[in-house]
């Protein structure tokens, strides 16, 4: 396989149009339980969806993943609080928005400012309890995609990635990444 086996999370970057836009309204309305073991955040601040697809990525597999005790902090924080809440605890953390400030200076590409209109965004898909959850900031909860064991997220998440493309076939501007380990 070329993909290094388990995989944590996948993130998925996609143009956003009025066919995702319907598909993820489609999802969001025929949501399935969402599991309390999910971790999910609003995003708050404009352009910062990679950042929380991310975090989002990392956050749901702390049992497989050691994040450093800037995000276990984060993390712990977070425990009894709602995604808005969340995300204002995001917003107000220093540490963190240091480390995001140094990040993107040393990054290869100019980052957006959080006013810039851009109609690319990142979603998350990880598995949590034997279901393949996307996660998006600009949705109010997690969306229960069905049933996913975590050693067939690659899987289960490609097929959430084709639905995504299939809105919009002459598009290219699709990106797949994969949380893995070498």
């Amino acid at each position: 396989m070329m993909v290094p086996q388990p995989v944590a999370a996948v993130i998925l970057l996609f143009p956003i149009s009025p066919n995702t836009e319907k598909l993820s309204a489609d999802k969001l309305s025929n949501n399935g339980e969402i599991s309390e073991d999910v971790f999910f955040m609003k995003q708050t601040v404009g352009n910062a969806c990679g950042t929380v697809g991310i975090l989002h990525s990392l956050l749901n597999n702390t049992d497989r993943i050691a994040v450093g005790d800037i995000l276990d902090k984060f993390k712990a924080a977070c425990v009894g609080v709602d995604p808005a809440d969340r995300a204002a605890l995001l917003e107000n953390d220093e540490t963190i928005a240091a480390v995001h400030a140094s990040a993107a200076q040393s990054g290869q590409t100019a980052a957006p400012s959080a006013d810039d209109k851009v109609n690319l965004h990142f979603v998350s898909f990880v598995s949590v309890g034997g279901s393949l959850y996307e996660l998006d900031g600009r949705k109010p909860n997690a969306v229960n995609w069905g049933p996913c064991p975590s050693d067939d997220l690659l899987a289960c998440a490609a097929l959430a990635c084709k639905q995504y493309m299939k809105c919009d076939p002459e598009e290219v501007r699709f990106t797949v990444v994969a949380l893995s380990k070498l």
